[in-house]
């Protein structure tokens, strides 16, 4: 079974930064891509930053040129450096990792963790 442990979040005031980190544990064949998702009170689960397993990243249009995802690989690490943040960056951050394992396709999601900032 493979899990996913964030870390890394807090208050910070806008115009602030934080790293977010995540670190898989678990036996893992192979990975197709690491997401960071989040969820604004009141709002769905959005897609923030993927990094797929070539390297390839992507982000959401809101966080672009602000948030930075990279990868540890032989940690099976992801980070997601976040700066000059916004009031409207205020969520809950998850990450996930789609790829395979011991046991075939893995799904998995992390516990989440809180970002606030404040304006």
């Amino acid at each position: 079974q493979v899990q996913l442990v964030e870390s890394g979040g807090g208050l910070v005031q806008a115009g602030g930064s934080l790293r977010l980190s995540c670190a898989a544990s678990g036996i893992i064949f192979s990975i197709n891509f690491m997401d960071w998702y989040r969820q604004a009170p009141g709002k769905q689960r959005e897609l923030v930053a993927r990094i797929t397993g070539g390297g390839t990243t992507n982000y959401a249009d809101s966080v672009k040129g602000r948030f930075t995802i990279s990868r540890d690989n032989a940690n099976n690490t992801i980070y997601l450096q976040m700066n000059s943040l916004k009031p409207e960056d205020t969520a809950v951050y998850y990450c996930n990792m789609r790829g395979w394992g011991r046991l075939g396709a893995l799904d998995a999601w992390g516990q989440g963790t809180l970002v606030t900032v404040s304006s």
